[in-house]
């Protein structure tokens, strides 16, 4: 039986932006030491004021994350008798109380439920994720597969390396179906069909293949993937992070709703930012810029494209000394 891989994730820290460099090890997996330090990074970065981005990206030469440790979940299913839908969806269900309830790693790591217990924080890491004020971008420096690229999609923004690297999800290949969200990220990435009729065939994408389709933002030469990456985390972190925090769980979660509900969620999340110390201090900030140009901030020649350098409005469209506008 093969050892387990010994992963790690190791931080640079750069001020606002950390630097995450995921080590799976010789082949580049994706195992449960990944996952539980890629789990207090993510709680980390959510709770430090200062941390406005993470960028992820691998340390094997030409993959990004090559997929799960298979071991990991071939023992983790041999651990459980085959089950139908309903069984397993009881299943699943457990883990989540389980989960959230914390601290039997020790009473259930030889237990039937912990693969399902295990699955599950990975699920809900990736959805801590998706609830978060960070900016994450997956800085793709090689080739993703199965979990490597359900981690992808988890994140915000993905740069991909150009050359003979894919990424996708090669799970009907082996028997079993996408379990890190690869179903449903996916698809609300290229759309239904697109993503039906990849993962049914297993056949993953090009990096160009991946651009064009919406899949990655964008593919630059191997050697400039991370150079790209952290220039996209500090362009999106100069954003207020409650505002981005607020904007994602719209996105993210009021966009797979009935639209009533996306809606009463958008309002929920519109009024949290309006009502803050935040909002309040930028708005009036915009209507005194206004009262002084004696024009609407946003619509002074050349300040929107300061604006979204900077990432607020604050002090914009108020001419300086020199004359010019602010």
């Amino acid at each position: 039986m093969a050892e387990e891989v010994r992963g790690s994730i190791e931080v640079d820290d750069r001020g606002s932006v950390l630097v995450a460099r995921i080590n799976g090890g010789p082949l580049g997996l994706f195992g449960n030491d990944v996952a539980e330090a890629l789990d207090e990074l993510v709680e980390r970065a959510d709770h430090d004021p200062k941390v406005q981005a993470v960028v992820f990206t691998g340390t094997h030469p030409n993959r990004f994350v090559s997929h799960a440790e298979v071991r990991w979940l071939q023992e983790g299913g041999a651990a459980v008798p085959p089950v139908g839908t309903r069984g397993a969806s009881a299943l699943a269900h457990t883990a989540r109380g389980v989960n959230k309830a914390g601290g039997f790693k020790a009473a259930l790591g030889k237990s039937p439920l912990w693969p399902a217990v295990q699955l599950e924080r990975v699920h809900q890491m990736f959805l801590k994720m998706n609830r978060s004020g960070v900016v994450f971008v997956a800085a793709l420096n090689g080739s993703a597969l199965g979990l490597g690229a359900e981690f992808s999609w988890a994140n915000d923004l993905r740069v991909m390396a150009d050359g003979d690297y894919v990424i996708g999800q090669p799970e009907v290949l082996l028997g079993i179906m996408p379990g890190g969200g690869g179903t449903q990220r996916l698809t609300r990435l290229v759309g239904t069909h697109r993503s039906l009729v990849a993962i049914l065939e297993g056949k993953p994408f090009t990096s160009q293949e991946a651009l064009s389709i919406g899949a990655v933002d964008d593919v630059v030469p191997q050697d400039q993937v991370l150079e790209r990456a952290i220039s996209l985390a500090e362009h999106f972190g100069t954003r207020p992070k409650e505002s981005r925090a607020a904007i994602k769980r719209s996105v993210y979660f009021g966009g797979s709703m009935e639209l009533s509900d996306g809606l009463h969620l958008e309002r929920a999340e519109f009024l949290t930012t309006a009502l803050s110390k935040l909002g309040q201090e930028l708005m009036l900030d915009y209507m005194a810029n206004t009262e002084v140009a004696g024009e609407l901030p946003l619509y002074v020649p050349g300040v929107y494209d300061a604006v979204l350098s900077t990432g607020t409005t604050r002090g914009a469209g108020v001419p300086n000394k020199t004359g010019s506008e602010g």
